[in-house]
């Protein structure tokens, strides 16, 4: 009963929250903030027991229940959700924006979210998966900045026909095979069978199997595309992130893009592995264009938001390179375990270094009067010498220094990608040389050199700012130190994964 609990508890709190009239804004945020304590508790406690499960029989006539589990990898996922929601409430207790709706809507997209990285068939997790677009846009569009309504209607649009495409694919599986239950569909994927249903089924098409099924896994891969985003499917997010006020940027980047990646590994590799090597070189490819452009258009940008904006582009193309590369069909099984294990923690690392360091542009726009540009910057290190030390340790983490959480999961993605597809990894490096460029760039620009003169009467953190950074930083700082608090959360779960891609003879 504790998933049913994790999944129900953000729902029945956005309820409590809209339906309680004269409710004032500072009133709503707290009992928010109250309120999202508890589902961290909750995951805590799943942890401790080493995972949970709930289903429930929905349509059995047509083979579709309700059903949700909690093992090592979803709990890191579940484990970043409450805590990346639970800062972005307290984010907002700080600042003007938020009501009663805005924290309803926040609490609804975590609900959502927890049945993402839990659902085991598709039907729930799709249904999950399009629910968190509403509080999305809502938030956006309502709290955004003046180019709000045009960055809302391109996230909402864009997003949903990557959805309509992946649901195009799951009815085509559902018509052959009749199931669309995760663990079905793989243990039918490692027997070769999902090929042969679809010939069979879909015979006047003209189309072999194999043909058949690469376009259902295209259409699929489609729909986890433009939530990392992928290049070129990633024209939505520069604006989306600008144009939301700083908490919503925090949940956008934190935990919307996560689902995309958590696509890749829980329903797209172990569903797609007959065809998955004629994908592979595609794959590469957009994985490559992913990191290099997103570096070159952080270099590009001048406005803060925008250069972490595709900061995120970059770093989460890491990610698509490792899903690549294990995706190419090697036997080297040490190299998809670090690329595979690589994926998960630089998606956690990421979420978390990510939000920090929209906190502290936030900090700035609030202290400057909304501007965030490098030019508008500069010398803060003598007038605010506490939030550069820290703003300064989370970029160096998103730079990806040794003893930073950022290394940790670069590093086991670059050490799997040169074993499986070395000339991808290579290229990929100048990523990592530009990703420099550009933050140096940023602390040097906005930390460093003569303070402005309208900076001069600007105060340090507050208590309150200090503590939101603290913990932060204390999970950027441990996971870099003792990597294995999380990597033994997942090992068998990677080893599984890579039993169902390549099973040992």
């Amino acid at each position: 009963m504790l998933l049913l609990t994790l999944l129900l508890l953000p729902l029945v709190g956005a309820v409590l929250i809209a339906a309680w009239p004269g409710l004032g804004r500072m009133c709503a945020v707290r009992l928010a903030i109250t309120w999202a304590i508890v589902p961290v508790a909750v995951v805590a406690a799943i942890g401790l027991q080493g995972g949970a499960s709930w289903s429930l029989p929905w349509m059995p006539d047509a083979n579709i229940h309700l059903a949700f589990k909690a093992d090592g990898t979803s709990w890191l996922f579940l484990l970043l959700t409450s805590l990346i929601t639970l800062f972005s409430l307290a984010v907002s207790g700080k600042s003007d924006i938020g009501d009663r709706a805005y924290c309803a809507l926040i609490l609804v997209m975590e609900s959502m979210l927890f049945g993402v990285f839990t659902a085991t068939h598709f039907v729930p997790w799709f249904l999950c998966w399009e629910m968190t677009l509403i509080p999305a846009y809502l938030l956006i569009r309502l709290w955004g900045g003046k180019g709000a309504p045009r960055a809302a209607l391109r996230f909402f649009i864009v997003t949903l026909a990557g959805g309509v495409c992946m649901l195009l694919g799951f009815l085509a599986l559902q018509l052959s095979v009749g199931t669309m239950d995760f663990a079905e569909l793989s243990r039918l994927a490692a027997n070769h069978e999902l090929a042969a249903g679809l010939a069979k089924s879909f015979s006047s098409t003209g189309l072999d199997g194999y043909s058949l099924l690469t376009v259902v896994a295209v259409a699929v891969f489609l729909g986890v595309a433009v939530k990392i985003p992928v290049v070129p499917f990633h024209a939505w997010l520069p604006d989306a992130y600008a144009e939301a006020p700083t908490p919503i940027t925090i949940l956008l980047t934190g935990l919307l893009s996560k689902m995309g990646v958590y696509g890749l590994l829980r329903v797209f590799l172990p569903i797609f592995p007959e065809v998955l090597p004629g994908l592979a070189p595609c794959l590469t490819a957009l994985a490559v264009a992913t990191v290099l452009l997103g570096a070159v258009a952080a270099l590009a940008q001048r406005d803060l938001k925008r250069i972490l904006a595709y900061s995120s582009v970059n770093h989460l193309g890491y990610c698509v390179l490792a899903v690549a590369a294990v995706a190419a069909a090697h036997t080297d099984r040490a190299a998809m375990a670090s690329a595979v294990s690589g994926v998960v923690l630089q998606a956690f690392n990421h979420g978390v270094i990510a939000s920090a360091l929209f906190f502290g542009i936030g900090i700035l726009e609030t202290r400057s009067g909304g501007q965030r540009g490098l030019n508008d910057l500069g010398g803060l290190r003598a007038r605010m010498p506490v939030f550069s030390g820290l703003m300064g340790l989370a970029l160096f983490a998103s730079l990806g220094l040794p003893a930073l959480s950022g290394f940790v999961g670069e590093f086991l993605i670059f050490n799997g990608v040169f074993g499986l597809v070395p000339w991808s990894a290579a290229v990929s490096v100048i990523g990592l040389l530009l990703t420099a460029v550009f933050l140096l760039r940023m602390i040097r620009k906005v930390f460093h050199g003569p303070l402005l003169p309208a900076m001069e009467k600007w105060t340090d953190l507050t208590v309150g700012e200090r503590w939101l950074f603290a913990p932060a930083i204390a999970l950027i700082v441990i996971p870099g130190l003792w990597p294995q608090v999380l990597l033994h959360f997942i090992n068998g779960d990677t080893l599984r994964l890579l039993d169902l891609l390549h099973p040992i003879p």
